[in-house]
């Protein structure tokens, strides 16, 4: 990447819309109401032959406060600070107002002339006169774009391009230490925190990164993007992904907020670790087991941390009542780590490390074929599998086929039959005796091709290839 652009504006003038475009993918939400996006969202863009990392921000708020607004405002010009050049986008429709030209002051003292002006929604005529009056800001001659149709990318990259070839030798420098470091850690490890709202998920994970790099405050639904962060914790490289809090179907009614659940939920699909966040003072609600349960048939490993620990008087007590209600109520899940932690504080972050650790050692682990078959004759001969309609079943052969979760075949001679109990007492038996607690365990049940079933057809096709066999001389 030569250089970091951040796109900033007034609420609704489209940055998220641009920031889908030159990162080729929708991964902001967008809608019609301001205010969609308020955390930083980071993506690799491409314009033209240009490489950079676009940073989409929230909607500058005239609010300077602890509100909501402020905290927005304070986020967004972290990211102006920390941007080698900023995009300050207008809607050239609406013409500037009051809110962009105090804006446009703003960035001329922090941005001290990294700043390129885009009127944004400039197609047709409608957009000429707020083209023009975008000089008055005095902040350079402006380019004409239209996020939503893709017109006057050509002239943003021109615009752009002084920008790449200032920090191009620079960055040519950081990309190769970047290689490096691919090469000996490889790829990152993929984590995903979910939860209901309002349980502490972007609090934590601004504690674990050891920065206020996601919005955060006591309104619940705060996070509305799943925003993922590189970060390396330890000596492990991961990205971890905040998500949007998941409230019952039920009560999901707006747009926007269906929007940020289906979000949440296609982080949790890419994810290698879960991580559900529980609030101690109420957890394991029905919609935490909802959110468990998804990770689980997603075959993602799952850690629970139950937050809040600091605010807990009777500690050893709640915490026996919470691994009770966790075997009791996800036996799916039997055995997955139940850290305690504090978001506030950071207590529990480095065990809540090495439970993800282990996690994912567990989903990624292989077992022997020897070993499975060793295992399958002790639990044959300890409970057989039942005998439906006095039809024995035979379990013959067993084998894992692949990892991330942990998959086995079991090679049985009538598959169909055996119970779905009896397949829940071997996957139970696997993760208990193979030391793989709380990971999703699949079992597939395969019938085994009979040599003998076409012996006949065989022998008759012997016959055929005989020197001097004719059809009808039997």
């Amino acid at each position: 990447m030569s250089f970091t652009l951040a796109i900033v504006g007034r609420p609704n003038v489209g940055k998220s819309t641009l920031f889908n475009r030159l990162v080729g993918k929708r991964l902001a939400l967008v809608d019609d109401q301001p205010g969609v996006t308020r955390d930083l969202r980071e993506g690799a863009a491409r314009l033209g032959q240009l490489r950079f990392t676009v940073i989409d921000t929230a909607g500058l708020e005239e609010a300077t406060d602890e509100s909501l607004q402020g905290r927005m405002r304070a986020l967004t010009e972290r990211a102006v600070d920390m941007a080698d050049l900023c995009l300050f986008m207008v809607d050239a429709r609406t013409g500037l107002t009051r809110q962009d030209l105090v804006f446009a002051d703003i960035l001329r003292k922090r941005a001290d002339g990294r700043v390129i002006v885009a009127t944004n929604k400039a197609e047709g005529q409608a957009g000429e006169a707020g083209f023009y009056e975008a000089y008055n800001l005095g902040l350079g001659e402006p380019v004409a774009i239209s996020a939503e149709h893709g017109e006057g990318m050509d002239e943003l990259r021109i615009a752009l391009t002084p920008w790449a070839e200032q920090f191009e030798a620079q960055t040519a420098e950081v990309e190769l230490d970047l290689e490096a470091g691919d090469e000996a850690s490889g790829r990152p490890m993929q984590i995903a925190v979910v939860g209901r709202p309002n349980a502490g998920k972007s609090t934590l994970i601004n504690k674990i990164i050891g920065e206020d790099r996601l919005l955060t405050g006591p309104e619940a639904g705060i996070t509305r993007d799943s925003i993922s962060v590189p970060f390396t914790w330890g000596d492990t490289k991961m990205k971890i992904f905040d998500t949007a809090g998941m409230r019952r179907k039920a009560k999901v009614q707006e747009k926007l907020e269906k929007l940020s659940v289906s979000d949440g939920l296609r982080a949790v699909k890419f994810a290698e670790v879960v991580v559900v966040v529980l609030d101690t003072s109420i957890p394991f609600e029905s919609q935490d087991l909802r959110i468990a349960d998804l990770a689980e048939r997603e075959g993602r490993a799952v850690v629970f941390a139950a937050n809040k620990w600091d605010a807990e008087e009777n500690r050893a007590e709640k915490l026996a009542m919470m691994k009770e209600q966790l075997g009791r109520l996800l036996p799916q899940l039997s055995g997955a780590p139940l850290i305690t932690v504090s978001a506030l504080t950071g207590r529990g972050l480095e065990r809540l490390r090495e439970a993800i650790l282990k996690q994912h050692e567990v989903w990624n682990k292989r077992v022997s074929t020897a070993v499975l078959n060793r295992w399958l004759n002790d639990q044959l001969e300890a409970h057989p599998p039942p005998a439906p309609g006095g039809r024995r079943i035979k379990l013959r052969y067993m084998t894992q086929v692949k990892s991330r979760p942990p998959t086995f075949a079991v090679f049985c001679s009538i598959p169909d039959a055996l119970p779905e109990s009896y397949k829940r007492f071997l996957i139970n038996g696997l993760r208990r005796d193979l030391d793989m607690p709380g990971t999703p365990i699949r079992l597939e049940l395969r019938k085994r091709d009979n040599p003998y079933a076409d012996r006949k057809t065989h022998r008759a096709t012997k016959l055929r290839k005989r020197p001097g066999f004719k059809d009808n001389q039997y």
